[in-house]
């Protein structure tokens, strides 16, 4: 019995592995783990020192001054100068987390289109990442969320502020200050003509949308306005035979009463001649305020037809937008000088673009020039590749110590 139990305590002490047994191994290891070590790091500051970028940022600044000026002169010869300053904001949290969600898709149909700019097109293949723009892009907001908490209660005017964005600050990377400058600048013109371009693009749908609905329902509106009016001016025409026959009931008392209820029936002839042409007038005057509308949908189309193809060339909204307010020029200089129901759709939208230009050129403007920054990183890619090679070559040390034992213990058997 005592005989069979030794070789099976035995065989266990032999699959432990003791502490005895660890420091020898890193005794006879350490010289190779520590060669690793050093050319781990050494291969991590040469990735770095070729691989590795510059940086630099660009800050847009997301307000612009209005300045408006008053003169009033009076009749005791006083003038009255005044002067107001405003400050508005070219983008918004809705707006510009509308444009930070469409700006990829943009960049990926740019490269897709083949219309990124020339050597560019590693910057957009960037820019069509969702995180790019969530990493590289950060907006800097009125007050921070410190600031909300700690004047809490104390005014409902800091509310809006919390959700105010005083400037967007822009990052790019590059192998060398000038390439990160120009990175850096490039992002912030795509951010600029690729949100005019998308603002454009939704007043476009919107009055594409109001030519193709809003017509047929002007229509089908005129078509009952008429039928209404030729019922009035039937009623009309009764009533007027009515007062030929009996005329002395027209000078009969009246009373206040609406001439579309029930008694108004009662009424004398020459009072119910008077609503229904009243009415008749009225109908006249709504279809041709609708005739207008639909005047003014057929201006809108005659944009859209111009505007819609010169969408499909560009990306570019800036450079959209001057040729849109050309188009609107043009149809303008056609118009009739006395018509200001045709100009007033035209006014419509040319301050809608201007609105956009504004928006993204003043609204969104950098008062400095990039800055530039060294490489970063130099430390964490050192250390990364020294413990890269590290654990690599304990990896090795360890797979031919057990290789070693796999070849014994069947050497034995």
């Amino acid at each position: 019995m005592n005989n069979q139990s030794i070789p099976t305590d035995l065989n266990q002490d032999a699959d432990e592995i003791s502490l005895l047994d660890i420091v020898n191994f890193l005794r006879s290891a350490w010289k190779k783990l520590a060669i690793a070590a050093v050319i781990g790091a050494f291969l991590g500051l040469g990735g770095w020192f070729f691989l590795g970028q510059y940086s630099a940022e660009y800050i847009l600044l997301n307000n612009t001054n209005t300045n408006t000026n008053t003169n009033t002169n009076t009749n005791t010869n006083t003038n009255t100068n005044t002067n107001t300053n405003t400050n508005t904001y070219g983008l918004d949290l809705v707006s510009w987390k509308t444009i930070q969600k469409s700006l990829p898709n943009l960049a990926a149909q740019a490269v897709e289109e083949g219309k990124a700019p020339d050597g560019q097109v590693g910057l957009y293949q960037a820019m069509a990442n969702d995180q790019w723009w969530q990493k590289n892009v950060v907006p800097s907001y009125a007050l921070s969320k410190a600031d909300t908490k700690d004047l809490a209660g104390v005014s409902k005017e800091f509310d809006g502020a919390s959700t105010t964005i005083l400037s967007l600050t822009l990052s790019a990377g590059g192998p060398s200050k000038e390439k990160a400058s120009e990175s850096v600048t490039a992002a912030a013109k795509f951010l600029r003509t690729g949100g005019a371009y998308l603002q454009l693009r939704n007043i476009l749908n919107a009055y594409e949308g109001d030519v193709i609905s809003a017509a047929a329902d002007i229509q089908k509106k005129i078509t009952t306005t008429q039928i209404e009016m030729g019922y009035q001016q039937q009623r009309a025409k009764s009533l007027e035979d009515l007062y030929k026959r009996y005329p002395g009931n027209s000078n009969q008392g009246q009373q206040v009463i609406d001439p579309k209820e029930s008694g108004a029936k009662y009424l004398s002839i020459t009072t119910q001649i008077i609503a229904v042409n009243n009415d008749i007038n009225q109908s006249k005057e709504t279809l041709q305020r609708m005739r207008d509308r639909l005047a003014q949908l057929t201006l809108t189309k005659a944009f859209l037809d111009e505007a819609l193809p010169l969408a499909q060339t560009t990306f570019d909204g800036l450079i959209l937008d001057a040729e849109l307010l050309a188009i609107e020029a043009k149809l303008r200089n056609k118009l009739a000088q006395d018509d200001p129901k045709q100009q007033e759709i035209l006014d419509q939208i040319h301050s809608q673009l201007l609105m956009i230009q504004a928006r993204f050129t003043k609204g969104l403007e950098a008062n400095t020039a990039p800055t530039s920054s060294g490489k970063k990183g130099m430390i964490k890619s050192t250390a990364g590749g020294l413990a890269g090679a590290f654990f690599f070559m304990l990896l090795v040390l360890l797979a031919q110590r057990v290789w070693a034992s796999i070849k014994s213990g069947s050497v034995k058997s």
